[in-house]
């Protein structure tokens, strides 16, 4: 027995398929987005890429210059808890206590505050198909990683920060 709709079924099936390879397709182009440079880099840097590359690990480069992320749980400082400053890999500048350190869970270096109100900066990012607020260094532009509304009091704030963009400084404890 012939069914005179086997063919229109045949045609939505192949088309259904089609549509469903295109929007995985589409899915996965649209989340990968390779590394860019750091066009927010401050002009009253004078160092060049090749001194930075000379001065920084490869991964130092890539997290601070072309706004890399380090995988979760890898980094120096995710698991870190000395008393002291943490500093910009690049420029030096302060970023974040150890007092405003906290263990969030996500494998990042987590804080709830900036050291001061003027050496860490915020701008919205748009890669990987979200929407976030990328954290840098105001001094030299450098990418530190983002900024969430999830953390604890009594900002509210978590700064969720590679270990690759920072230099821990110890407290000097014969002061």
């Amino acid at each position: 027995m012939k069914l005179p709709f086997r063919k229109s079924v045949s045609v939505l099936w192949m088309s259904s398929v089609v549509i469903i390879l295109g929007l995985v397709a589409y899915t996965l182009f649209s989340l990968y987005t390779p590394a860019m440079p750091n066009k927010m880099q401050n002009p009253d840097m004078q160092e060049s890429d090749d001194d930075l590359r000379d001065r920084l690990t490869p991964e130092q480069f890539y997290v601070t210059q072309q706004k890399g992320t380090e995988a979760p749980f890898t980094g120096e400082y995710w698991n870190h808890h000395e008393t002291g400053m943490y500093r910009c890999v690049v420029c030096g500048a302060e970023l974040f206590t150890s007092q405003s350190k906290f263990d969030s869970g996500c494998g990042w270096p987590s804080f709830y505050e900036a050291a001061n109100d003027t050496n860490v900066d915020t701008q919205t990012d748009t890669s990987h198909g979200m929407v976030r607020d990328e954290i840098t260094c105001s001094k030299c532009g450098s990418h530190l990683g983002h900024v969430f509304p999830d953390g604890p009091k009594p900002t509210g704030l978590r700064y969720c920060v590679n270990s690759a963009s920072l230099k821990f400084e110890p407290k000097d404890e014969s002061k």
